[in-house]
């Protein structure tokens, strides 16, 4: 398989909501493991996903983590937008994850045709992540 990048998304608490939206925005396999789950002795964060993983039907995979409680040294809590994840292709299936994704969120760009030839928009969900979409002139 050699490597590969995936992104994997920080949430303040409510990585399972994201992922579950996620999964019903891309279909697929969602496995959520909490820091219970992984063994952690910290009852304040034993509810929280320490690993979700969504392995699309389209074959992406996203994971997800929540941010631990506040620990000296540690850097607090940014939302995602210092990170946006990518979709391209030619596939007209992006079209579909841009409108659902888009649903409760803020489109910054509207999905249409860019100077470039491409059609490609942009949005912040309604969890704060921001996506672009490139779909590829045939």
């Amino acid at each position: 398989m050699g490597s590969q990048a995936n992104p994997c998304i920080v949430f303040n608490g409510d990585a399972r909501q994201a992922m579950e939206f996620y999964l019903e925005v891309f279909g697929g396999d969602l496995q959520v493991g909490t820091a219970a789950d992984f063994g952690s002795p910290d009852s304040a964060d034993g509810d929280k996903v320490m690993h979700a993983r969504l392995d699309t039907a389209a074959g992406y995979t996203l994971m997800a983590w929540d941010f631990p409680e506040a620990r000296p040294g540690h850097p607090a809590y940014r939302p995602g937008n210092n990170v946006a994840v990518f979709l391209g292709g030619d596939d007209a299936e992006l079209r579909g994850y841009f409108e659902k994704l888009s649903a409760g969120g803020v489109v910054t760009l509207p999905l249409e045709k860019q100077v470039w030839g491409d059609e490609a928009g942009s949005l912040v969900d309604r969890f704060g992540i921001s996506w672009m979409v490139n779909i590829t002139n045939q």
